[in-house]
Parts: C-alpha cells; structure tokens; sequence
C-alpha cells in the first residue's frame, strides 16, 4: 500500500509540475492542495491521512497540538533549512522527522531591491495614472545615487544588499548585536555605531535579520520617530522584526515617506488590513523566495527527502 504526501500551500499549482516526481511515485501517491486553510480544524481534515507532508516556509505552522491530532504523519519536509513556525521539539516527541531543503539569497535580495526601486520612482503609481488615462507623471522621484542605505543584518542577503547599493553610488552603514567592524569592512561597509545612528541617518533602512527574542519588536515607535520624513524602510525578512501597529501608525502619520513590506504577522493578509490601501505603502504577498530557480531547488530536494526516508537513510533532518 503507498504512502501518502501531501503538499501544501501550493498556491501556483506548479509542485507537481516543476521537478520529476516520477522516481517515488511507485511508492508514493502525491496530493498538491493550492487553497491556505484557514483554521487547524481543516487542515486535520484534509490530512489526517497523510504519512508525509511537504510545506512551504512559514505558510502553515505546525504547533505541537497539530502533531498530536496527525497520528499517521512520518515525515515533514520545509523548504530551505529554517522554519520559525515548526515545532521540532513537539515533532520530535511524535515520532516525526522533519527535513528541509536548500534556499537561495538571491531571490529575496532582488524583491527587495524591487520594492526599493520602486518606492523611490513611484513605479506603481504613476503605471497605475498612465493605465487609468491619468496625468502624465504626477511624482519626483528620490534618488539612490548618495544617498544612505542603512541595512540591519549582514549576512548572506544584507551583504549582497551592500554590494548593489555601492554599485547604484550608495554609502551604505550597518548594524546588528553581533555584526563586528571586521566583517562591515569585508563588504566595504561602515558599522553604525548604533540602531539609533543607522535609524536617523539613513534614506533608506532594510531589515535583513533572524527572527529571534533579540530581534522581535526591534522597531517599534521610538524607532520609526527616529527616521527622517524622507526615508523609506523595507522589510523583506520576518514581520515580527518591526511592530505592525506602529508601523502603521508610521506610514499613516507620515513619519516616514514610506514602507515596502513583503512579510506579514498574519498570512494571507486579512482583507481589511490597512497595509492593503495605505497609499504610501508597496506591499507584496511574502515572494522573497517565490521564484523559478527556489522552486525548483525546493522540491528537487524534497523527492530527495522523500526518496532517502523511504530508503531508510534520512537526510537534511534539522530535528
């Protein structure tokens, strides 16, 4: 009798269609499900009978109580090898091996200089006037060229933000607890001597950390008064970095120019959330890792997972 994956959130319906499945299929029925649940009532529903379920990042949480009430599942499989809202413990006390797979930088880097490019020349807007018949260009646009990038985080994308940020003439300045002068100057980048100086000085702040008890509610309405009426902040990496509220309050208030934000406390984001039609905001529905290359990455490694469970020989366990 085959066992039974499911995959979920497969909100493009692409799963089955970007890699070959073909290899485990003789032991193994696949089901791709493209509608998020809403609630944990219908997701046991919907899979209660599955050994095997493959999930993308942080779409569907897996909390200890949902473990206890999937009694037939084996194996979990998330792309890339970090997940916030998965219970390793709680998986681990069920008898679940939970595997992951690689994830690339570059993805998230470009959307988020997407979201900054367009912020800075008002892209949405002014294709939205000259779609509409609208005036013929109604905005300034701000400048890269000398102005300040502020990244929070250095690491693998925040890095490569530095790189494209002098490459368009920016002075670039960074800051995290841990981020040292040695490594700043490695990406020819100036260590902020604080937040607050990186906050207050630069055009531009984009957030590229680990969630973490450290860096949950980082930026919140001290911060956001702290930055210039000009500047924008991007946050591309985890909403709990920044406080929703205040943020809102933010933007709303005209704090600061404006936000661009691809990742969300609650998601999809609900119909009524202001971050839907607050005119300053470019918000995205969380694609920093949502391309064609990280796709394909993805599952690849997942029938990988599968193919070495089945074996008995488990790679990439991160529990």
């Amino acid at each position: 009798m085959k066992l039974r994956c499911a995959i979920l959130d497969d909100y493009q319906n692409v799963a089955l269609e970007m890699v070959d499945w073909s290899n485990i299929l003789d032991k193994v029925e696949v089901k791709s499900f493209q509608n998020h649940f809403e609630n944990e009532m219908q997701l046991i529903e919907a899979i209660i009978d599955f050994e095997i379920v493959v999930i993308m990042r942080e779409r569907t949480p897996f909390t200890a109580s949902l473990y206890e009430k999937l009694p037939n599942l084996k194996l979990l499989i998330t792309s890339g090898m970090r997940n916030a809202s998965i219970d390793l413990a709680a998986a681990t006390n069920n008898g679940v091996i939970v595997c992951g797979t690689a994830s690339m930088s570059e993805p998230p880097t470009e959307l988020t200089w997407a979201l900054l490019l367009n912020l800075a020349r008002k892209v949405t807007r002014e294709n939205n006037e000259l779609r509409n018949n609208g005036p013929w260009q109604s905005t300034v646009g701000a400048d890269l060229y000398g102005k300040r990038l502020g990244i929070l985080g250095l690491g693998k994308i925040g890095s490569r933000m530095a790189v494209i940020a002098q490459a368009f003439g920016m002075e670039v300045i960074a800051w995290s607890q841990n981020l040292t002068k040695e490594q700043a100057d490695k990406f020819g980048v100036r260590l902020a001597t604080s937040k607050e100086e990186l906050l207050e000085s630069s055009d531009f702040v984009s957030i590229h950390l680990v969630l973490s008890e450290r860096t949950h509610g980082l930026i919140g309405i001290k911060e956001l008064q702290l930055m210039k009426t000009s500047a924008y902040l991007i946050n591309t990496s985890r909403a709990a970095i920044v406080d929703q509220d205040a943020l809102i309050e933010a933007v709303s208030k005209r704090w600061i120019a404006g936000a661009g934000i691809d990742v969300f406390e609650m998601e999809p984001l609900p119909e009524n959330n202001p971050f839907r039609t607050l005119p300053n905001v470019l918000a995205t529905p969380h694609l920093g890792y949502v391309s064609k290359r990280n796709y394909n990455t993805y599952f690849k490694e997942a029938v990988e997972d599968i193919q070495a469970f089945l074996d008995g020989a488990v790679i990439r366990q991160i529990n």
